[in-house]
Order: C-alpha cells, then structure tokens, then sequence
C-alpha cells in the first residue's frame, strides 16, 4: 500500500498565529452570559482594536505590550514561544489579515471578559503552487489593568488549501462532546472523484505546548471513499483535542485542523440541581 508522511508543523504554526494574536488558548468554560457588543466599554474596545491593529501591522513589540506579564496558557505556551512562531509565519504570509468581533462582554469583579470571533485570511505565493489560509476562532480573554491576563478556546477551525484545485470539502464534526462519548468527524469531498487518486490523513491529539513547534506526522493512505470518515471515542478526562486531516490529489491539497473540547460528564448533584 501507498503510504508517505506530511508534516503538520507549518498548519500548527498556522494555528499558533492565531492563538497569539487574539486569544485561542484551551479551556473548558461554560459560557458566560454577557451584554451585547454594542453595549462594551471603550476601555476594552480599545484594547481589541489595538491587538488587531499591531497584528496587521506586523508589530511584534506593540502586540505584546497588551499582554499581561503573569498571563496564563493552559497549553503551557509561553508569549515568547509564541511570538517566535508568530514571527515565522508572517515572514511565510506577509499579508495575513486579522479582523476581531466582540460578540458579548462581561464584568467579573476586576476583570474585562470578552467573547471573541477571530478571522483570518492570507496567501502565500511560492516557486510551486501559492496556498491559502482561512481561519474562524471563538475566544473568551480576560483583561485586567488593560492586559490580557487569560484566554480560553471556545472554537477553532483553520483551513489551508494549496493546489490549481484543491479538494472542496464539508466538515461534519462537534466542537464540545462529552468525556467518554463516541463521536463522528467527516471530511466529505464536493465532487466526485472520477478516475483521480485521492491520498489522505486524519490524526488525533491532545493540544500541548511542544505540539505547536514540534507536531507530530500524518500518513497518507489511498481513500476508497469520498473523504476521511473517522468515528472516535473522547478520553475520560475533560481536556482539549486537535484532529487534523489531509486531503491531496494531484491538482490540490487541503488540510484541517478542527479542535474538539472535552467536557466532564455532570455529576449526580448537577444533575439533579437541571
């Protein structure tokens, strides 16, 4: 059989981009009931605009000044590993584009908490084939004396397509499952197959520090079917999960990385308090 490796690092850090710039970082929250955006103080809004603002100016030293020295990651990231994976891929995508919307806010005693949707969007031209990335991100970050103190993942999608023709896919997969519970991710092509190969990959992990820098491989298989059809059971322990496939054939490739999170199951007294 057809086997080969595809490195995921370059996705990884694709996604760190992200966890840097406006807050992607693992937790497992229940979400917090917040006034609407319109309603935010200018004190927050600045400090949004001012992450997105340094971002697309490519302002590392700016960024990180609304960053909190005890800013806390629950993936074990540090803001200079992040920053030195931050400074890669910008010089990789030159015209990566970040746009922050506050869906709802919330006083927590001292704190600024915020919900966040994150996009972004770039293209990368090379000597082979140019690639593009699109990426959806939900977010809480907690502010504090106007600095990020803490963040926590709510959602995470990022694409990256390559190719004349890269596969045009649907995903069918849950952002939060149970701990324990079996679940389903589809990666369906749009279009039929005809007499191309179709080469693909899915991996499962959990979200670490060193996985940013330093992920592991995917193996390419041939598909009989139209796509990567995985069905996988949670852990026991609530936690934060990347699954990340691979579609290539000759005229394109695609990836995902699609982050699951992990919930404990309710306890007796919880449920009995519904």
């Amino acid at each position: 059989m057809l086997t080969n490796l595809i490195k995921i690092k370059h996705m990884r850090k694709l996604v760190t981009v992200l966890l840097l710039n406006l807050g992607i970082i693992s937790g497992l929250a229940n979400k917090v009931q917040g006034e609407s955006a319109a309603t935010a103080p200018k004190e927050l809004t600045e400090i949004i605009s001012g992450i997105e603002n340094a971002a697309n100016d490519r302002d590392i030293d700016e960024l990180l000044e609304y960053y909190s020295e005890n800013f806390t990651n629950t993936d074990g990231l540090t803001t200079e590993t992040l920053a030195n994976a931050l400074i890669e891929i910008w010089d990789s995508y030159p015209q990566l584009q970040y746009k922050t919307e506050i869906e709802s806010w919330s006083q927590e005693g001292n704190e600024l908490v915020a919900e966040t949707k994150t996009t972004i969007e770039g293209i990368q031209d090379t000597e082979e084939r140019q690639a593009s990335l699109s990426s959806t991100i939900k977010s809480r970050q907690y502010f504090q004396d106007q600095k990020l103190v803490r963040q926590e993942i709510l959602l995470e999608q990022t694409r990256l397509d390559s190719g004349d023709n890269p596969p045009q896919v649907q995903i069918n997969a849950p952002t939060v499952v149970k701990a324990g519970e079996k679940y389903n991710f589809d990666l369906i092509v749009n279009e039929p197959l005809g007499e191309r190969v179709l080469l693909g990959g899915v991996q499962e992990e959990k979200t670490a520090a060193n996985l940013y820098l330093n992920p592991k491989a995917l193996e390419l298989e041939p598909l009989s079917a139209g796509g990567i059809y995985k069905v996988a059971t949670a852990p026991l322990l609530p936690q934060s999960n990347w699954i990340s496939a691979i579609l290539v054939r000759g005229d394109g490739i695609t990836m995902i990385t699609h982050r699951i999170n992990i919930e404990a199951e309710p306890t007796e007294a919880q449920n009995k308090m519904k």
